[in-house]
């Protein structure tokens, strides 16, 4: 605890210092039984906090907007990792890091070490904004029209902490992609941005492609387009309308049903788009021009001399030129591309590459989404040492984003939801590749992901060919199996397809399907067929009976029963998820968390964050209703039903009396400008709105203390 102390005392961020004391405190009440473990579990997960599938553990998630890190912060989440986890770090498809096997009590302290290199954890999990991603080669890519990292910093920065998306239905993910290759995949998020310049009245004009209401797990959706050309300064302002949006009326209960791509289904794109512009007077900026400068510049290295200890292999220094490396668009540089093999990374190694970059490459490292890394500003003389240097510890295999480099999630390693492994079906299916298909590292078209359950962390849901984790029942036994699906794949421009679900197999016939896949369309393609088109000219069913042999359970082996890496037989072992796990709220729980938000209130109202007071008053109507609405047993599924439910059951009660009606008076949220005259009115009936709910839960001996 000292320690925990010291390193908060060099912290000197008040609002970041707050917030890891009082995780410190709700993990010592949840000790202690005084917090719900449902509630618990919300709080830790909007600060990163993840329980494992194994009893006692966290896997902490930090959060890394656009996967930007500078040397410092690598080697700082590397000694995190060394210290407090496994010594591993897991670089994720959202560009996250994960270190894995944390005690929930050191991640206070973990925290704070990780807040004195501006690195949070704020918001890494829960139903949150989660990490705001990009294109990996942002600011280097030679098809960008403009550089799109500040846009997804900004953004980033806007909405951490900020009150309307800090109990969302479930998580947000949004996009930046640097050109229209959309390398970001725009079209599977619930907010997508692809870059443009138009000429607009004789002037150069920055704007975004806008795609909404895009999802992968599995009822995956492609994004619709809701702007062909936005400007710039109204992507920040568009975005938290369409968060209110959610927040307001998105579902609550039921999980499978509480992301943005429902409530488009359920609305569709013109009465989304009515209900977004109803939100723009309330919103804390109309316009929002960001800073393009707002990062730092390159720090650009000098050319060196070094003197290698033995000479580069000219072959495999060739074939990791012609797939790891590219030419950026400041001419006379280079961008690497580092594989990571299910990105994972030992401390040890990535001392080194930290070590590595500094040498060679500019400050400014990118994690991919297919679990890699980039090092940026690399200079043509310095391509060779920068290859031995990587050859020496095992990080310059080529065929970067290739046939054999695997995206995989942990999977069964780690994760509550797990099914079958993933990370050694991962791991085999590119000994397959490496052994008996070398030439295909020169192919960047065709992208094998793996997941361990149907929700997509490993991106199955847009692979060409995918698989994720299932099982079958054989008589009194289970067996671990991999659901195939087939024929996804990125058009360009926030155009996607989405696979399709094909047939089940035994997991360890996996490798044997993926030998009939490749040899199927590396002999029956036409010239230049992406693998997706050739998909949709053969067809799903001729896939289904392709690959049907391999259904035949009548022939099973003792070896059949045991998942990849393991030793005994296979066991179907799943629990509920938390990664956007629904708060099962108590209503004395409830009256605590109202408690909190009407302070929260208070305190952002003294300091004249006037949107920021409003929102929270907001939250404490619908928390409030909420509290008074379960001791009727009545439960609403998202907040206007909160709203409607307590107008209906209290609308009649003289002690809650609203001009117009409850609903249509906390709704006024919507209808002011958030300057200081409403915000203090709003604010003074949220307070004396709290009061009357807990005078009614005082009468029946069960009030909150305040």
């Amino acid at each position: 605890m000292q320690s925990f102390r010291t390193e908060l005392e060099d912290l000197h961020h008040p609002v970041v210092e707050q917030d890891i004391l009082d995780l410190a405190q709700k993990i010592k009440l949840f000790r202690d039984g005084q917090v719900d473990v449902d509630k618990f579990r919300s709080l830790r997960l909007a600060r990163g906090i993840y329980g494992q599938r194994q009893p006692g553990v966290q896997m902490v998630r930090i959060k890394i907007p656009f996967g930007r890190l500078s040397m410092k912060q690598l080697l700082t989440i590397s000694d995190i990792a060394e210290e407090y986890g496994n010594g591993n770090l897991h670089a994720t498809t959202r560009q996250d890091i994960q270190i894995h096997f944390v005690s929930l009590d050191r991640t206070p302290e973990l925290w704070a070490r990780l807040e004195r290199d501006d690195i949070t954890l704020r918001e890494a999990c829960g139903n949150t904004v989660r990490n705001i991603t990009a294109s990996p080669s942002a600011g280097i890519d030679p098809k960008e029209p403009f550089d799109v990292s500040p846009y997804a910093f900004e953004l980033f920065r806007y909405f951490l902490r900020n009150p309307i998306c800090q109990e969302l239905g479930r998580k947000f993910k949004i996009a930046f992609s640097s050109s229209e290759d959309d390398t970001a995949m725009t079209f599977i998020h619930d907010i997508g941005f692809v870059p443009q310049i138009r000429n607009i009245n004789g002037n150069e004009t920055r704007g975004f492609k806008v795609l909404i209401g895009g999802g992968l797990g599995s009822n995956p959706h492609l994004a619709l387009t809701a702007y062909e050309f936005l400007e710039e300064q109204y992507i920040l302002p568009y975005a938290e309308a369409i968060l209110r949006v959610f927040d307001r009326y998105g579902e609550r209960k039921n999980r499978q049903k509480a992301r943005l791509k429902f409530l488009l289904d359920q609305f569709g794109l013109a009465q989304m788009q009515e209900l977004i512009r109803e939100e723009w007077k309330a919103l804390n900026v109309k316009e929002y021009m960001v800073k393009r400068d707002i990062l730092p510049s390159a720090s650009i290295p000098e050319s060196r001399a070094v003197y290698l200890s033995a000479p580069v292999d000219p072959v495999q220094f060739k074939r990791w030129r012609e797939t790891n490396v590219f030419e950026q668009k400041q001419k006379g540089f280079y961008g690497i591309y580092v594989r990571v093999p299910l990105g994972n990374l030992d401390v040890k190694r990535a001392t080194l590459l930290a070590e590595i970059a500094r040498l060679y490459a500019a400050d400014d490292i990118r994690i991919t989404a297919n679990q890699g890394y980039l090092l940026k500003f690399v200079r043509s003389e310095n391509l060779p040492a920068l290859f031995y240097s990587l050859h020496e510890i095992e990080l310059a295999e080529p065929g970067f984003d290739s046939v054999n480099d695997i995206t995989a999630c942990p999977g069964t390693d780690t994760c509550n939801l797990g099914i079958s492994d993933s990370t050694h079906t991962a791991l085999e299916f590119e000994k397959v590749i490496a052994e008996e298909y070398p030439d295909l590292i020169y192919n960047n078209n065709i992208k094998i992901k793996i997941s361990g359950c149907p929700n997509s962390c490993g991106q199955h849901g847009l692979a060409s060919i995918g698989f994720h984790g299932s099982s079958f029942k054989v008589g009194q036994y289970s067996l671990p199996a991999l659901q195939v699906v087939l024929g996804g794949g990125r058009l360009g421009n926030g155009e996607g397809m989405l696979s399709q679900k094909a047939i089940k197999i035994p997991s360890k016939r996996g490798p044997d399907c993926l030998r009939l896949l490749l040899n199927d369309y590396l002999e029956n393609q036409q010239e230049g067929e992406y693998y997706e088109n050739y998909f949709q000219r053969k067809g799903k069913q001729y896939f289904n009976n392709l690959l049907k042999p391999l259904t035949d359970l009548t022939n099973l082996v003792p070896a059949d029963y045991r998942d990849w890496g393991h030793s005994e037989n296979f066991a179907l072992k799943t629990e509920v998820g938390e990664c956007a796990g629904v708060i099962i709220d108590l209503g004395a729980t409830l009256l605590i968390d109202t408690r909190e938000k009407l302070a929260w209130a208070s305190e952002a109202f003294r300091q004249r964050r006037f949107a920021d007071a409003i929102y929270h008053s907001y939250t404490v109507f619908v928390n409030g209703a909420k509290a008074l609405l379960l001791k009727k047993d009545i439960i609403a599924n998202t907040q206007i039903g909160i709203l409607q439910n307590f107008e209906t059951w209290y609308g009649p009660e003289h002690r809650f009396q609203f001009p117009g009606g409850f609903k249509d008076f906390v709704l006024r949220i919507n209808q002011h400008e958030p300057a200081e005259q409403f915000a203090q009115y709003y604010l003074s009936a949220a307070d004396q709105f709290f009061h009357t709910v807990n005078e009614i839960y005082k009468e029946q001996n069960t009030a909150v203390t305040i």
